[in-house]
């Protein structure tokens, strides 16, 4: 892995936070072909599906929509122990995002005067599970729970035709599907696929939902930025990303192994190593180099750790290590410091936060009851994981009765009148007439 040496670089200069290592993506360069599949699908319905998976996946499948018969048929196929781990993973995701529904709230401003808070859901989400180089049925889990608990009514799943299944979507997906009930399951992938969510396709059965939820690809990063507006998305989750604050108290074989763990996704994932040790620095790199020899996915692993968006990062201090991980903004970041609460308090912006050396990234991904469909490439800034508040909206209802009304009439019409709107003061007094 490449070192960034930032020593001696105050933490608040433009140099420190330009040397924030980043994967060579923009999503929008994929807009232009994301925005020519969706309009195939606009314009030709499943035909365009169809085609776009015998383009991108190799196969065409004989049916868009899964069977219910293939959904169950994947479910009891399940090996024992897969089956226990996802049972696992929704209920402790279940039970971690019943926390997320915030409950009907009223103000009471006066005599006959109430303002309501409620969290309404939507009726229809469409959630996507992306297919590629891994399976998984843990992003089923993480889309559809937060769609349930909000109260969700329908949702519809897309996920990748696979070629080595005949077209179909991968039996442990439709597994994890069918163990949450979800039975409206679509063999389609890619930006056509957000596209078919977004806008529907008639011939094909598929309503338009209201929120599209899950990572992909970048273009389907570049497909729901474009319905974005037709629907609501969560983010534009893109290639995963760790970040490890790490001081010399910290195990160079775990947190060699953490760094491992999110590089064998792809090639352009992200592995940062922020410390202010040399020393662990040197163990770390090392460790890295002689661990992924080793592992299963080391050809993709070995692209990413050396790759621009991957780096250790040498840093004068803790403070240091904090401000550089603030600016970031990592999707996972892990605190393996000899205190991980205090570093904890200086941390502003992250999708995920691991605490101490028993905390690993995987674990979040499977099985700690957080969301593992995180913002990602600094949006952590600005953005959250995956929850049930991604299917709610905060809706407002107003009671008052005709006593409370004329309380606030006077200041109704003046502020009407200030800004040269009058018949909105004339529809409160003419209530009085």
């Amino acid at each position: 892995m490449r070192t960034i040496d930032l020593r001696g670089v105050p933490s608040d200069s433009a140099e420190f936070a330009t040397a924030v290592p980043r994967p060579v993506v923009d999503v929008s360069v994929a807009s232009e072909a994301a925005a020519a599949l969706i309009d195939e699908v606009r314009s030709d319905g499943s035909a365009a599906l169809l085609a776009q998976s015998e383009r991108f996946d190799g196969v065409r499948p004989v049916a868009l929509r899964v069977p219910h018969a293939e959904i169950d048929e994947a479910v009891a196929g399940l090996e024992p122990a897969l089956r226990y781990a996802l049972e696992q993973a929704i209920d402790r995701v279940r039970q971690a995002t019943a926390a997320q529904v915030p409950p009907p709230a009223t103000t009471q401003l006066g005599p006959g005067a109430s303002v309501t808070q409620r969290w309404q859901p939507v009726a229809r989400a469409g959630l996507y599970v992306p297919g590629g180089k891994a399976v998984y049925p843990s992003s089923v889990v993480m889309n559809v729970v937060p769609a349930q608990v909000a109260g969700v009514a329908q949702v519809a799943l897309a996920s990748p035709a696979q070629k080595e299944f005949g077209g179909s979507v991968h039996p442990t997906i439709l597994a994890a599907a069918g163990l949450l009930g979800v039975d409206e399951v679509y063999a389609m992938g890619g930006a056509g696929a957000i596209g078919a969510l977004a806008y529907g396709v008639p011939d094909a059965g598929i309503a338009p939902v209201q929120v599209i939820t899950g990572p992909g690809n970048i273009y389907v990063a570049a497909a729901k930025r474009l319905v974005r507006g037709q629907v609501g998305i969560d983010a534009e989750a893109g290639t995963t990303e760790i970040l490890v604050i790490a001081d010399a108290s910290a195990d160079a074989r775990l947190v060699a192994a953490d760094l491992l763990s999110q590089a064998e996704h792809d090639e352009a994932a992200a592995s940062v190593l922020v410390t202010d040790s040399a020393d662990l620095a040197a163990a770390v790199d090392a460790e890295v180099e002689r661990q992924v020899l080793t592992t299963e996915n080391r050809e993709r692993a070995a692209v990413a750790l050396t790759g621009p968006q991957s780096a250790i990062v040498l840093v004068d201090d803790e403070a240091a290590a904090v401000a550089f991980s603030n600016a970031y903004a990592p999707e996972h970041l892990e605190l393996q410091t000899a205190d991980p609460q205090e570093t904890l308090a200086g941390i502003e912006n992250a999708g995920a936060i691991f605490l101490g050396a028993s905390s690993p990234v995987s674990l979040g991904d499977y099985l700690a009851g957080s969301n593992h469909v995180l913002p990602t490439g600094g949006a952590a800034r600005h953005s959250a994981a995956l929850g049930a508040y991604a299917f709610l909206r905060a809706q407002q209802i107003i009671s008052y009765d005709r006593g409370a009304l004329q309380a606030v009439r006077e200041p109704i019409v003046a502020l009407a009148e200030a800004e040269h709107l009058p018949a909105h003061g004339e529809a409160v007094s003419i209530r009085f007439e």
